[in-house]
């Protein structure tokens, strides 16, 4: 199984009313320059102090600007025993081309 969702999976599953924690793991004025409706900021940094804030047992779906810094953050939650853990291929900025153009791209 694979560690990556691509943004029209993701919007699939959303769609479908998938319960998925979708963690920006962006910087906060980035988050505050663009989201996708409904996640959770938890920048990159700050990922290893946060674990309590996550639910080990959720299915979680990791995001940055492009796919890099939240593909670290999906290695590292695997490594901490969260199960169910995914990257989104593309970010943030893929979302806003293929998904919802209302999100503002930089």
């Amino acid at each position: 199984m694979g560690f990556t969702i691509t943004v029209q999976e993701l919007k699939q599953r959303l769609d479908k009313g998938d319960k998925i924690v979708l963690v920006d793991v962006r910087e906060p004025w980035e988050y505050a320059t663009a989201k996708i409706e409904g996640a959770i900021l938890i920048p990159l940094a700050t990922v290893p102090q946060s674990l309590d804030k996550l639910d080990r047992n959720a299915e979680i779906v990791c995001h940055c600007h492009h796919g890099m810094r939240s593909a670290d953050a999906t290695a590292f939650l695997h490594q901490q025993g969260f199960t169910s853990v995914k990257n989104l291929v593309g970010g943030i900025d893929a979302w806003s081309i293929h998904i919802d153009q209302k999100v503002a791209r930089y």
